[in-house]
């Protein structure tokens, strides 16, 4: 964004209107595609994992993805959203494309005299001697219309004071800052209430610090998420840092703490850190039910775009269960989730902060955006376009209690490794499976449904299933031990059969 103009005083009025400059665009590259995931293991194979049914660009450093409600055709690939400031992490199966939004130019105004009139910048026609008071004050309260856009009600208020006819004169009050409240549910009520718990993060991988260092680093976003000083945000954000980097958190009113991982989970793109010397009176963000959310819901996202701290933009839940898949950056393995959609302005750098609801309570935490294809102009960082993706608050809630408690991860699995190129015809039960392991695991829960490699899932718990990463994204939204319903075809003919979802411990 240019900020070029910004806090400029009024100029006079100019003899030549002023003429627009172009707005270039950006662009970023497109997500890879990806090979085969052990939903077993809930990882993915040794071969790169494929982009998802749609992706956005992320933003932990990177992009973010996006993906369309279980269509049966291919769509763009996503990327969690990029951490402003640190490289650009390589395009992984599952991550965002960059792009530009600057605004249209503006219009360029009619300083042109109509037939009959004085062309801008002539000089006016000479004015009679009976009229000349008058036709003094008309010229002077137009050239005072053409120059004075920030001025306002001051051009009448001078206009009055100029007419000798006047015999009293009028004093305009306008009421102080101090004296405009705002109503609750408001968003500049919901935002002022939000950003005191809202945090921007600095993570630097080890040696950043030094001279001449290449080490990553780069901007994301946290909240609050307990008195304690835990802090709830994205792993990408936090990835670089992992490896004895540093990370702080930095409040809306310029306080800056130190604070260490605790854990993260790099499937569900979620970590959780901890404030060092956390200060008194920390007020975490309350959380709401992200099931219960709806399509055309008004959202609030705030967080760091760009570095610009403090951000806060608006929007709708424009969709729900989108399959997302995108990568870290550094690990080259992809996380998955059934994201909510929204069209609230989210950049690199918003990655890891809170998604509002109209009251306030976090609804989920912006991962990923899908940006616009490549464009030129140099541009190489993803930018909003209106494709963002949030991780559901009840699913991030889960992960955040098993890393504050173990920290280490656990995910639910169906024991069977499946295809994480084919879209459009479901999940393919793969016929070798990753690393030399069996493609289905024995006594698995896969196994004791009866499932056998070449099997095709299509459907999961209710839910049409398009493909490998769709799978994995609707499976991920569950806990070790739920029952649920799936259906396969084998040899075209269709089973329904119910599985018990099993669990594996860490990310592999």
């Amino acid at each position: 964004m240019s900020t070029e103009n910004e806090g400029n005083a009024v100029p006079a009025a100019p003899s030549v209107p002023p003429v627009p400059g172009a707005a270039p665009e950006g662009s970023t590259a497109p997500a890879p595609g990806a090979g085969s995931h052990d939903v077993t293991a809930g990882g993915t194979a040794d071969g790169p994992a494929p982009a998802a049914p749609s992706r956005p660009a992320y933003e932990p450093a990177a992009a973010s993805p996006e993906a369309p409600g279980h269509s049966p055709r291919p769509e763009p690939a996503t990327a969690p959203i990029p951490v402003h400031g640190g490289e650009a992490p390589p395009s992984a199966p599952a991550q965002h494309a960059g792009g530009g939004w600057p605004p249209p130019p503006p219009t360029v105004p009619s300083y042109g005299g109509g037939s009959g009139g004085p062309a801008w910048g002539a000089p006016l026609p000479e004015q009679r001697p009976g009229r000349k008071r008058a036709g003094g004050l008309a010229a002077a309260a137009l050239a005072a219309a053409l120059v004075a856009g920030g001025v306002g009600g001051g051009v009448g208020y001078w206009a009055a004071e100029r007419n000798d006819n006047s015999s009293s004169s009028t004093t305009v009050s306008a009421a102080s800052p101090g004296d405009l409240k705002r109503d609750p549910g408001t968003v500049a009520a919901v935002a002022a209430n939000a950003l005191p718990s809202v945090v921007t993060i600095e993570a630097k991988a080890n040696g950043a610090d030094i001279e001449g260092s290449e080490g990553e680093g780069g901007t994301g976003t946290g909240f609050v998420y307990d008195k304690e000083g835990h802090i709830l945000t994205n792993n990408h954000v936090v990835a670089s840092a992992a490896d004895g980097g540093t990370v702080s958190a930095i409040f809306s009113n310029g306080k800056k703490y130190d604070a260490e991982v605790v854990g993260r989970a790099q499937g569900y793109d979620v970590a959780v850190l901890k404030l060092k010397n956390a200060p008194a009176g920390l007020d975490p963000l309350a959380l709401g039910d992200s099931e219960k959310v709806a399509v055309g819901d008004s959202t609030i996202a705030i967080g760091a775009p760009f570095g610009l701290s403090n951000t806060v933009t608006t929007g709708i839940i424009s969709a729900k269960n989108r399959p997302v898949a995108s990568g870290d950056g550094a690990s080259g393995k992809n996380s998955y989730m059934s994201a909510l959609q929204t069209d609230a302005s989210i950049n690199p750098g918003n990655s890891g902060g809170p998604l509002l609801d109209s009251r306030g309570a976090v609804i989920g935490i912006n991962s990923a955006i899908q940006s616009a294809g490549n464009g030129g102009f140099g541009q190489t960082q993803a930018g909003s376009i209106g494709l963002g993706f949030a991780i559901p608050v009840n699913q991030a809630k889960t992960v955040a209690e098993q890393l504050i408690k173990t920290g280490r991860p656990v995910y639910p699995v169906i024991g069977a490794t499946v295809d994480m190129s084919e879209q459009g015809s479901g999940a393919r039960i793969t016929e070798e499976g990753a690393g030399g392991s069996p493609p289905v695991t024995p006594n698995g829960p896969a196994a004791k449904a009866g499932l056998k490699p070449g099997d095709v899932i299509t459907r999961f718990n209710g839910k049409p299933i398009d493909s490998g990463p769709t799978l994995i994204s609707e499976i991920w939204t569950h806990k070790p031990g739920d029952k649920v319903a799936m259906t396969f075809e084998r040899d075209g003919k269709s089973q329904n059969v119910e599985v018990v979802l099993g669990e594996r411990k860490g990310d592999s």
